[in-house]
């Protein structure tokens, strides 16, 4: 009975230093993307949405400039 106290408690213990350290990358992440707010009028979500959508239209445009130029090597009887 007394072992599996314990091993409660050090469960209950392990959990909270976990919620501690998710605790404190959140207020860095905050305080970093309140500085990246003030210097760029953006926050840090939209500054990966931005370059993600930019990076997926060139991967598209390649893709079509590839596929392009394959038809126009094999003609259009393909």
């Amino acid at each position: 009975m007394a072992l599996t106290a314990c091993s409660e408690f050090a469960i209950l213990m392990s959990g909270s230093s976990l919620a501690i350290s998710q605790n404190t990358y959140a207020k860095v992440y905050n305080g970093i993307d309140v500085l990246t707010i003030m210097s760029t009028e953006k926050d840090i979500k939209k500054h990966i949405y931005e370059k993600g959508k930019k990076a997926w239209t060139e991967i598209k445009e390649r893709k079509e400039y590839i596929y392009d130029n394959t038809i126009s090597i094999f003609g259009n009887n393909h």
